[in-house]
This record gives structure tokens, C-alpha cells and sequence, in this order.
């Protein structure tokens, strides 16, 4: 059994196997150079907002007392107890190679809940600049996306030129 050529699709022009050859090179081209250009866009958009990503994205730093070392105490307000409660406000975390002091958040409010245990509401942690550097990375990618479509199709249609004038 021999296998049958594969019909050319009619709504794709004939290519031959120059202009193919011609065409996946260039896009490998365009892709590479957009690849550079569109992380140096991203890149320089980051750089130009002053979005500190290590602030962007942060998890409440709470006392645990197997793993820190308390270093100063206060009173703070519970919410569900009548009186103030002495917490760490000041502490070590032995796993923390940078030796820094961590403190309790001002935004923290401590809650006395039902069991009797304390809790700790962080309120929300949504920073809404994440969602808009998110949407500048869609905003990139999708450029750069159309940027390649339309830089293959009109090198396309200059190869096709080309191949339409004697020689």
C-alpha cells in the first residue's frame, strides 16, 4: 500500500518546498526577535511602574512559637474579649536566614472565637496592581501575537510576488 499524497487545502495557496523553506525560517525569525523584544517590553513596563513584586505578593507574617523567638511583648485589642491580651509584637524566625526582626501588622486584627482560641483576621490580601500587571502581560503576549501573524503574512505575500514575476 502506498500512501497518497496530501490534498492541498484550497483556501491555503501552493507553496512550494523553496518558499516553504524561505517562510519557516523567517517565521522562526520573527519569533525569536519577538520573543527578545516583547520580555524587553515587559521588562521595562515592570521596571517603569515601580511594582515591587516582592511586596505584590505577601503572606501575613504571624508569631509561631515553635519556630520564633519572641523578643517583645504588648497588648492588643481582641475583638469578642472584653480586656486587652499580651502578644508577641516583636520576634526572630530561626528559619529565616537573614537574622531581620519581624513585627506584628498594624492591619491585623485579633479575634476571639468561639472555642475560646484567638485568631488572627488579616482582612484582604487583594492587591489590585497584580490584576493590572497581569492584564499589561495579556496586553504583550497578544501584541506580539499579532505583531508575528502580520509580519508572516506579509512576508508571504512578498514571496508570492517574487514568484509571479519572470525571470
Amino acid at each position: 500500500m502506498q500512501s497518497q499524497p496530501a490534498q492541498p487545502n484550497p483556501s491555503e495557496p501552493a507553496v512550494d518546498d523553496d518558499t516553504a523553506r524561505k517562510l519557516r525560517r523567517y517565521s522562526y525569525g520573527v519569533s525569536a526577535v519577538l520573543i527578545v523584544v516583547c520580555n524587553a517590553v515587559f521588562l521595562a513596563g515592570l521596571w517603569g511602574s515601580g511594582i515591587n513584586l516582592d511586596a505584590l505578593i505577601r503572606t501575613p507574617d504571624v508569631f509561631d512559637t515553635t519556630k520564633d523567638v519572641c523578643l517583645r511583648f504588648t497588648w492588643h485589642r481582641v475583638i469578642g474579649a472584653d480586656e486587652p491580651v499580651q502578644l508577641c509584637n516583636e520576634w526572630i524566625n530561626l528559619s529565616d536566614p537573614s537574622g531581620e526582626t519581624h513585627t506584628f501588622q498594624k492591619d491585623t486584627k485579633v479575634v476571639r472565637g468561639g472555642d475560646g482560641k484567638l485568631y488572627f483576621d488579616h482582612g484582604a490580601q487583594v492587591d489590585y496592581r497584580l490584576f493590572l500587571l497581569a492584564a499589561f502581560v495579556a496586553l504583550v503576549i497578544g501584541l506580539g501575537v499579532a505583531t508575528k501573524r502580520y509580519l508572516i503574512a506579509r512576508y508571504r505575500m512578498r514571496l508570492d510576488t517574487q514568484g509571479e514575476t519572470p525571470s
